[in-house]
């Protein structure tokens, strides 16, 4: 989809289709097809209610009538909601070129919402088989001030964040650990500032990841470590620190020997959806050519069964020396992200930020904000205001050293999973606190929402989720 801005009126733009909002206990805008639009809001069709739609037709185009509801509750995350509504609508119209006129506010948070939601609501998953019916080609959003830097970052984003959709929706078979560094490596080409590296599993075991190891030893399909460097810190405005972004990409995970059962199974394929978010993310950072620099390090492999496959009771040694036993081979995202978080911290970076389906953090938060943990406020508070900001939500947990010594080895250092079945969520945070020591770190645990959104711009299959939000704290750490 084709995005970009004017300054001419949205009447006039040549648009097959126009979008026109109006607030509750408001007119339509002047000059939007007024005596149309009026029309439709007394005979009672259009409403001025959130996400109600009217369509009418005026000077040979459509025009959608959408209600925002109150104007003080209106921002870019209801932007995104009713853009997905209109473009759904639009589309079903077969048209092809959209055109918003920007409703009144802050202009460039509804530009930006209206874009993601119009391009996420627009994606379709058609590796594996043609997509059928219309689809919108050319995006307008017709403003009388310039809103042409938030559009631009809004649509570079919302294409990043349809392409780790694209990442996750792929089938372990195709999506293998060393597919998706292969697709790393491709993505970084055109970018000057931005270099990939891998390791494969033999250099992982020799470099002494034995955590991350032991989880890979199971499968056919060899590891990779995938190392991003992103360095804009060499432009006017940089930022002199350095982040890290983890992600875990376990491409398929049968639970090990510690088997899932078959219903859990048949969505493995998105337990990559953290190293897919980190990709992307660090894939937009370096299109909008931002002053930043940021380190990514993903641990991309399968948790299979086999002969080799680890077993309940093993002992590894992870990167930083840490012994750790292996009570549930099930409980593998964490020992791949704690040998990523140590490689992270001999790289050298001033923050960690690492971002996993780990848990059943569902269970407390449901499908609506992803869990967070983290040994510094700072760092915590920054992430939840990008979570606000770019309505990827959020929810803070707590750490606390009792929570720690529930992951203290029976006869190693510490266990991978605790004996309790209680606050599982915390304890598997509080294993990586281990390893992220005293660095500013937060755990993003997004198992709840890295598939199926329950949003209208977000469809079934992979979400996508973290994308805008690690952007954001990138941009703005």
């Amino acid at each position: 989809m084709h995005v970009e801005t004017t300054t001419a009126d949205a009447f006039s733009t040549g648009a097959d289709t126009v979008a026109v909002g109006v607030f509750e206990n408001e007119d339509v805008p002047i000059g939007a097809a007024l005596d149309e639009l009026k029309a439709l809001l007394t005979s009672g069709e259009g409403k001025r209610s959130f996400k109600h739609l009217a369509l009418t037709h005026t000077g040979g185009r459509r025009v959608i009538l959408a209600g925002l509801g109150p104007r003080s509750e209106f921002d870019a995350e209801r932007a995104r909601v009713v853009a997905a509504l209109v473009q759904r609508r639009a589309r079903d119209a077969a048209a092809r070129t959209l055109c918003w006129l920007l409703p009144e506010g802050p202009a460039e948070q509804i530009a930006e919402g209206l874009v993601q939601g119009t391009m996420l609501g627009a994606y379709r998953f058609d590796r594996y088989k043609p997509a059928s019916g219309p689809s919108i080609e050319r995006l307008l959003i017709s403003s009388p001030g310039d809103v042409s830097g938030s559009v631009s970052r809004a649509a570079i984003v919302a294409t990043a964040q349809n392409r780790a959709r694209d990442l996750g929706n792929r089938p372990a078979n195709d999506l293998t650990p060393s597919a998706l560094g292969e697709y790393a490596a491709a993505m970084a080409e055109p970018y000057d500032e931005l270099t990939v590296t891998q390791l494969d599993g033999t250099e992982i075991r020799r470099l002494g990841m034995g955590a991350f190891a032991a989880v890979a030893q199971g499968s056919d399909q060899d590891a990779r470590l995938i190392v991003l460097r992103y360095d804009g810190g060499g432009r006017a405005g940089a930022q002199s620190r350095r982040l890290a972004l983890i992600g875990k990409a376990v491409t398929f995970d049968s639970g090990g020997l510690w088997v899932k059962p078959g219903p859990s199974m048949i969505d493995m394929k998105f337990d990559m959806a953290g190293g897919a978010a980190v990709i992307e993310a660090i894939a937009a950072l370096a299109e909008m050519r931002a002053p930043v620099s940021v380190l990514g390090v993903i641990g991309a492999t399968e948790n299979m069964i086999s002969g080799g496959a680890v077993r309940s009771g093993d002992i590894v040694s992870a990167l930083d020396g840490t012994t750790v036993e292996i009570n549930n081979t099930d409980a593998e995202g964490r020992l791949v992200l704690a040998d990523c978080i140590s490689y992270a911290r001999r790289e050298g970076c001033d923050a960690i930020v690492d971002i996993a389906t780990l848990t059943a953090v569902v269970m407390a938060l449901g499908s609506v904000h992803a869990g967070l943990m983290a040994n510094d406020d700072a760092l915590a508070e920054h992430a939840a205001r990008c979570a606000r900001r770019t309505g990827e939500l959020i929810w803070r947990l707590p750490l606390h050293p009792d929570y720690a010594e529930m992951v203290k080895g029976r006869y190693a250092q510490l266990t991978n999973r605790t004996e309790r079945r209680e606050a599982m969520t915390i304890t598997a945070a509080e294993f990586l606190h281990h390893f992220a020591g005293d660095v500013p770190w937060a755990h993003l645990d997004i198992a709840a929402v890295a598939n199926d959104g329950h949003k209208p711009y977000l469809d079934k299959g992979a979400t996508g989720f973290g994308v805008r939000l690690l952007t954001e704290l990138a941009l703005s750490f």
